[in-house]
């Protein structure tokens, strides 16, 4: 790969991204550093972050707000799909990265840049996800990743930003490391590393606790339209403050805290803390409404796409065929997916206590009751049983003659 001359840097102002600055430019022969902070709803005051790109050495500052493709491109395909990486932890981090790798390459190309680069380790997922998106939508750019391949110690890369200019951060009063953004927050590091040891109260921003949740219960009704969520208790909102709401009232009542060792991509497990409350609420609203709409066998095989669906995210393959080929399935199956679901909210718990689809309900009363009303054959069911266990008993009376 020969050099690069012109690289556009996805930043977020922390110690290792500024020192790629000027890394990139002493150690690799980067001859301009344009870097590209991204606006998710992390609620950071991004001016600053801005500036700190252009004292580290940056010819070029820019900032970007995605929040709004960020929840009705990604978050929102992810609800539709009940997105939950080994069946528990919805995505939240992941899903931000294609989006942010589709605006680096779209940046570079708007400025003339041959290449992307990013500061991700060589240990995480991130520069997975990077790397294969970037690769699939600019093969011709080139990916550099410092941080990946310098070898310093967090104290090396202060002292070599030092060196450059780069002040060192004032205190590391919390040793976790927090990545946050609309749909959630992930917190590692520091004692969470040792999966034994129960997280510390210090490190949760969103949810409150289970004591100090309210001791009253509310209940959140939720409506949908083909999939989407569209309104909270009644009232429509747009996608991203209604993803706001429900962060707010599940956090109220300390629901949506995840503690998980998971897989990562690279072959290592890591323990992980997750903060996703809205996200959580949503997708399992939105599984009790499919359960109201959804053909049985569309239901079943709906939750192995499902997995595969959230495989591909968290193993940065949202832009390759198998993921392309899933969303059309998943999109199929949301036009029926209208209704409310109402939700009970209660001390770190989300309880379903009721479901509704006026046109595309498949819970037919007359068929489902035993009063009265009762339509169902009764008398059918012994013929149909009989056909239906036929080759278990064949078979079992083939292994009584042995």
């Amino acid at each position: 790969m020969g050099r690069a001359k012109k690289a556009v840097l996805a930043y977020s102002g922390g110690v290792d991204t500024s020192v790629c600055i000027p890394y990139l430019k002493q150690e690799w022969g980067v001859e301009e550093v344009i870097t590209f902070a991204a606006d998710l709803g992390q609620g950071d005051e991004l001016e600053p972050i801005r500036q700190k790109a252009l004292d580290s050495g940056a010819s070029q500052s820019i900032v970007g707000d995605l929040i709004e493709p960020f929840i009705t491109e990604f978050a929102f395909p992810a609800i539709r799909a009940n997105a939950l990486y080994e069946g528990r932890y919805p995505l939240s981090t992941a899903l931000a990265r294609p989006l942010i790798a589709r605006r680096l390459v779209e940046v570079a190309r708007e400025v003339g840049a041959d290449a992307v680069a990013h500061g991700c380790t060589g240990k995480g997922n991130d520069q997975v996800r990077f790397d294969v998106a970037i690769g699939s939508l600019a093969p011709d750019l080139k990916v550099l990743a410092p941080a990946r391949e310098w070898g310093m110690s967090r104290e090396q890369t202060i002292a070599y930003g030092e060196r450059c200019g780069i002040p060192a951060p004032v205190s590391k009063k919390s040793p976790y490391s927090i990545d946050l953004n609309l749909l959630g927050r992930s917190i590692e590091a520091g004692s969470l590393e040792d999966p034994d040891v129960e997280p510390p109260e210090e490190i949760y921003a969103l949810t409150r606790s289970v004591e100090a949740a309210p001791d009253s219960a509310q209940i959140v009704e939720i409506g949908f339209a083909q999939g989407n969520p569209v309104s909270i208790d009644g009232v429509a909102l747009d996608p991203v403050s209604l993803i706001r709401r429900a962060n707010e009232l599940a956090g109220l009542h300390g629901f949506g805290r995840l503690d998980m060792v998971e897989n990562r991509v690279v072959g290592i497990k890591s323990r992980e803390i997750y903060e996703t409350p809205g996200l959580l609420l949503l997708i399992k609203a939105h599984q009790e409404l499919e359960s109201l709409t959804l053909a049985a066998d569309v239901q079943r095989y709906k939750r192995q796409i499902e997995a595969s669906w959230a495989d591909l995210v968290y193993q940065g393959l949202w832009y390759g065929p198998l993921k392309e080929a899933l969303d059309g399935f998943l999109d199929r199956t949301q036009a029926s997916v209208n209704g409310t679901v109402r939700v009970k909210l209660h001390k770190g718990n989300a309880t379903v206590i009721g479901r509704r689809s006026t046109a595309d309900s498949l819970y037919v009363p007359d068929m489902a009751t035993y009063g009265a009303e009762d339509r169902f054959d009764h008398k059918a069911a012994e013929g149909f049983i009989y056909v239906w266990g036929l080759p278990t008993r064949l078979w079992a009376a083939s292994r009584r003659g042995r």
